[in-house]
Formats: structure tokens, sequence, C-alpha cells
């Protein structure tokens, strides 16, 4: 969406609301797990208009119903989706709104409490089955599960602990604050949902493949008073095939997601695509193996990871590099890593 036509959107419906973001969290200065900051030249917080997110007072007057060009593009031809509602990035304004493609006429509506924008939502006969570590996540079990064990089991594999990932992602976000957060692949929202409850951004939105992990984390939500009406928004939709325009997107998190890709590839270029000049991308995975790992132990390695994308560092640095991004780093720690990369 251009910043003319956000604007008009903006002036044309009510005021934006004044946001005021607490500061943001610090690590320790003697944390081993501190990242380095990007380039100051990059630091930026004000809200650029095609991210700015209309954050609504009241919800429930007609008033607030209308017909708008929204922040959620087409899965198929990337055009801005039309959008019949109440404005706003909340659960109960993304149910009650309709969304429309002006191009290709493709509908699509709110369910279960998230937005289905696959290029198969609403198909009534064809089904796609994706690979198996995709297709795992989907279960019923495996989405109850992780939240409640399967998680927490990470740490033996050197990932610090979901409160120091998240301060770690912080850091490395300062150049997007106020600005527009995507949680790829979020599974249960662990991390969307502290993104929200940081009141850091003007807007989150958790996004997975998963129909089960949406449900999960939507029953999370609804159990926290201080969420159910902040500014986070769940979306169904393919990392490969992301439902927004080019540059309209702050931040892009991964956390934990990249080895389940089917193509990492195609991953990070349409999260390169959709990120605005300056924005940035972290992620976490488990690595194959890295540098301190023995070069005897280095070829089972290769034989476990089958069913897994696992990669080693210097893949993923030539994975964001290719697909044009830069300011790449990172920090290791056992199989874990944390990069982060940033479009120029």
């Amino acid at each position: 969406m251009s910043m003319n036509m956000a604007a008009s959107a903006a002036t044309t419906a009510r005021p934006l609301y004044l946001i005021k973001f607490p500061k943001r969290p610090h690590l320790l200065s003697d944390s081993q797990f501190r990242p380095r900051l990007l380039s100051s030249q990059t630091q930026r917080t004000t809200i650029r208009a095609t991210s700015a997110v209309v954050v609504e007072s009241d919800l429930s007057t007609k008033q607030d119903q209308g017909t708008d060009v929204d922040l959620f593009a087409c899965p198929i031809c990337y055009e801005p989706l039309i959008r019949k509602g109440p404005v706003g990035l909340n659960l109960s304004a993304i149910y009650r709104s309709g969304f429309k493609c002006k191009r290709c006429q493709k509908s699509y509506t709110s369910k279960d409490g998230y937005l289905d924008l696959t290029v198969t939502s609403g198909l009534r006969d064809y089904i796609e089955v994706q690979p198996v570590r995709t297709e795992l996540f989907r279960s019923p079990l495996v989405s109850f599960l992780y939240e409640r064990g399967w998680r927490q089991n990470f740490r033996q594999s050197g990932f610090p602990g979901l409160d120091e990932e998240f301060k770690m992602a912080q850091e490395y976000f300062e150049p997007a604050k106020g600005g527009l957060v995507v949680d790829v692949s979020c599974g249960s929202g662990l991390f969307s949902r502290k993104f929200a409850k940081s009141g850091t951004y003007s807007g989150v939105i958790a996004l997975d493949y998963s129909e089960n992990m949406l449900r999960q984390c939507y029953n999370f939500i609804k159990k926290d008073d201080t969420l159910s009406t902040t500014n986070i928004a769940l979306v169904r939709a393919d990392v490969s095939r992301l439902p927004f325009a080019p540059g309209s997107v702050d931040a892009v998190h991964a956390g934990a997601a990249l080895h389940c890709w089917p193509s990492p590839s195609n991953a990070v270029a349409e999260i390169t695509r959709v990120l605005r000049s300056g924005g940035v991308f972290v992620g976490t995975t488990f690595l194959r193996y890295s540098s301190s790992t023995p070069w005897i132990i280095r070829p089972f390695r290769e034989r476990n990871s089958q069913g897994y994308g696992f990669l080693i560092e210097e893949e993923i640095k030539d994975l964001c590099t290719s697909c044009g991004l830069t300011n790449y780093s990172c920090k290791i720690e056992k199989s874990f890593i944390m990069f982060t990369a940033q479009k120029p």
C-alpha cells in the first residue's frame, strides 16, 4: 500500500491513535547472549505509513464499519486486499471483517480466530499435502504439546530459553521499534504474544501454516486479559507466499522455524520482498553442526538430519546474502543459532 493511499485511508476513517511505547528491555552487560546491534545509521523510531495500524478505541459502533484498502495483500497476485468491516488489528476487528482482492476477486474470511490467507483458502476438493516436517506441526497433539514440554526440550541443544531469546530479538529489532512485526511460523504464539505485550510495536501478526497451532495461540490470547483486545492478529499463510505487499513490513521473526520450511531459499526471498528498506529479519534454528563440533561427529549429524532442513552457519549467511540482505550477524551456542540480517 502506498504512503498516499495509507494516509488517505487514515484521514477518511478517523485519526490515528496516539501510541506511546515503553522503553525496550535491555540485556545485562555480562549476558553471554547479548547480540551485536546493527549500524546506528539504521536506527529508526517513526512509524512508516506503509505499516501503520489504525487502532480503534471502540469497534462496536456503526461508524466503525466501512470499506478500505488493508495492510494484507492477496497471496495470489499480491494486490492489497479491500477490507469491509471495522478497522484495526485486534482479534475482534479481524473476525468481523471481510477481505477481497479487487484484481482476482478471491475472498478471504476469518474462522476459528484466525484469518486464512493461503492460496488454498476456500477450496472444496483440492487438498495439498506438505512435507512430513510441515505436516507434523499441523497435528492437534503436537500443537497442544508445543508449549507443554516440546519447546522446553530445546535447551538441550543450546537454546537459552524463551525470555533470553526474546531479549535478544528485541535488541536486534531496535531499528523496527514502533513498526509492524510479523512472527512467521509462530507456532502457538510464544513470541507473538511477548512482542504484543511489550508495547514496542504498532502491530504484531502471528503467522503460521498450521491451523491447530493458530487455534492454540487463539486460546492462549483469550485467556490473557491483557492480550484479548491488543494489536495482534492471527493469520494462516505460507511463508513462501506471504500475504503482504512489497516493502510493507518493518520486522520479521522466525523462531525455531527455518529447518521446518520446505524451501528456506523461497521463504527468505519472500521475507526480503515484504521487508521495507532498513527492515530487520531475525531467526533461530538448529544447526546441523557448528565450528566447534568434532570432525568425527559431523558425518553422523549429516545422516541424522534427514527429514529436517538443518543447515550450517555458512549456509544461512550465504542464503541471507544471496537474497539481498546485509548486516548479517549471529550468535551460536551448541546447535543453537540466532541470526539477523537487514534489508538495504
